[in-house]
């Protein structure tokens, strides 16, 4: 495909995706973020497109990107939303500080780097092997070793400050006291 042809296709389509996305999810970001990921995946494989079924092919793309991103989030909001820390009951002190963890979590994936996120995402969400994830991308394995590895390292300095406060927390310790201690 040329890069006119492609051009025309998404001046055409493009807002057709989005409006549809946008109906499923109600959420103009997710809808415009799957719309443009519908044509980078056109772009990407170079696709022959029969001009007769365009709009259908693509609207197809953009469908099954959003039940795949869908799939995704019910996964991880599963896991959050039947976590509880082992032993005692949770007080609302822990449910807070769990809810705080929860953010932080979620702002650290939102600043992963894109191609980051896909990697981690498909291997602790959708629990593919590295090379199931480097055959679906097309890249190496090595390739996504080393996405795997900076998304790991985003999320443990993004998470590093929130996870010590609840480690200390559950281990009967705050923030004031171990400051307090080291001016000793």
């Amino acid at each position: 495909m040329r890069k006119e042809e492609f051009k025309s296709l998404f001046d055409t389509y493009f807002e057709d995706v989005r409006r549809y996305i946008l109906y499923r999810s109600g959420d103009e970001e997710i809808a415009t973020d799957i719309a443009q990921e519908t044509f980078m995946r056109i772009w990407e494989k170079q696709m022959v497109i029969d001009t007769q079924r365009v709009k259908g092919l693509l609207l197809k793309i953009a469908g099954d990107l959003f039940i795949s991103q869908y799939r995704r989030k019910q996964v991880a909001n599963n896991f959050f939303n039947t976590f509880q820390p082992s032993g005692k009951s949770s007080t609302p002190e822990d449910e807070l500080n769990f809810q705080e963890l929860l953010k932080a979590y979620d702002y650290a994936l939102k600043t992963m780097p894109e191609k980051q996120r896909t990697v981690f995402l498909m291997n602790r969400i959708d629990e593919l092997k590295y090379k199931e994830i480097a055959d679906q991308l097309g890249l190496s394995v090595k390739a996504i070793e080393k996405r795997m590895s900076l998304a790991l390292e985003h999320l443990k300095t993004h998470l590093n400050e929130k996870i010590t406060g609840l480690i200390l927390f559950f281990m009967g310790f705050s923030f004031s006291w171990n400051k307090s201690e080291k001016n000793k």
